[in-house]
């Protein structure tokens, strides 16, 4: 029997390699000749790096760059060297995370550091980037990662700008002669599961502003701020980019990527199914198991067990699907190629016992599957 293991991370408790690898010991103890073929998955955001790199074998490379707010930081990109593939989680320089709740500050933050990661992946000689761009810390349009990469953003009087959204409205002129000449030869994918406009009510200010600090007073100035930025690249550039679908995504980054590194936005989990050669890996299979820590009605718009159901059904592959909690709403992925949907905990249980039983439960859960499945054999 051959099993394709493709399960998400479940938050706070098992990492998806390690919650494919729980399920593969289940497997193992009813069917001891089974072929267990580890795929471990993402949606582009956090975890995308680690579960991409194990995969493939791939290398954690991690390096000194700048942070949201100017200071060092250590982040880190994944390497798939016989791809010549680098993957890259922008939260990782450029993350909400990396700053205080009290010193978050929208108008000055900068995707700088993102900016950073990109060029050394292209010192290391890769052909495709995948970047994850979820939780932002910023909302500069991306104009930061781009000064990185040599793209210069001058003032009218020609001085190079300063970093953060409260500065965009500065922009004067925007010269990309100096643009690293090897992104041309680059193929870009960015995760990105927003389809929300540069500016607007549904922008990057008003949308995701609140949620980096940003106040009223706030929210408005960078949206004007951002509208200027639009157009200077239409003016500069010849690019209308304020309403496309998914410029307003990470505070603007995905204009920034999109109008100058010609980048691709697809869904999150979409690109990982493709970097990872998941339907290939589906094909002939008997059983694909998946999972992650919550599946509910939510589960259909796009996460990862859906993601990886789809590809499935389209090959008539049973799907079996874990989760440390089983929500309301599930009964149309019953219609969408699911056919369980397990839930792990073995009883009523605290948070912190059902989180650090994650794997033991999971592989036990795994292990009763098989000998249900068993008895059909």
């Amino acid at each position: 029997m051959r099993f394709v293991l493709a399960p998400d991370s479940f938050k706070e408790s098992i990492s998806a390699k390690n919650a494919a690898l729980a399920m593969k010991k289940g497997i193992l103890a009813v069917f001891p000749n089974a072929q267990c073929d580890i795929v471990p998955m993402a949606d582009g955001g956090e975890g995308t790096v680690e579960s991409l790199v194990s995969m493939d074998n791939g290398e954690l490379i991690k390096t000194e760059v700048v942070g949201p707010l100017g200071e060092t930081v250590i982040a880190a990109f994944g390497l798939l060297k016989e791809e010549k593939t680098a993957i890259i989680e922008m939260a990782s320089a450029s993350g909400l995370e990396l700053i205080n709740i009290e010193d978050r500050n929208p108008l000055v933050t900068t995707t700088f550091g993102t900016g950073q990661l990109i060029k050394q992946a292209l010192d290391q000689g890769v052909t495709r980037i995948l970047i994850g761009i979820g939780g932002s810390a910023t909302n500069d349009g991306g104009v930061g990662m781009l000064q990185a990469l040599g793209v210069s953003f001058k003032d009218q009087n020609g001085a190079e700008l300063a970093w953060g959204g409260g500065v965009l409205d500065q922009i004067h002129t925007i010269d990309i002669s100096g643009l690293d000449k090897r992104i041309k030869d680059v193929q870009i994918d960015v995760a990105c599961d927003v389809n929300n406009p540069l500016i607007g009510v549904n922008g990057a200010a008003a949308i995701f502003g609140p949620q980096k600090g940003a106040t009223k007073e706030m929210v408005e100035q960078l949206d004007q701020n951002l509208a200027h930025y639009a157009k200077m690249i239409h003016q500069e550039l010849g690019i209308d980019i304020a309403n496309t679908e998914g410029a307003g995504a990470a505070g603007g980054l995905g204009a920034g990527l999109m109008a100058f590194l010609h980048a691709r936005l697809r869904k999150g989990v979409e690109l990982v199914i493709e970097y990872t050669g998941l339907e290939q890996r589906i094909i002939g299979a008997d059983y694909v198991f998946t999972g992650e820590g919550s599946i509910d009605g939510q589960t259909l718009f796009g996460k990862t067990p859906f993601g990886v159901a789809t590809i499935a059904k389209k090959h008539s592959v049973p799907v079996i699907a874990f989760a440390g909690k089983i929500g309301n709403g599930v009964e149309p992925l019953y219609d969408n190629g699911f056919d369980a949907i397990v839930g792990i905990l073995k009883g009523v249980t605290s948070l912190d016992e059902a989180l650090a039983l994650g794997e033991q439960n999971l592989a036990f859960s795994a292990e009763n599957i098989c000998r249900i499945l068993k008895l059909g054999c």
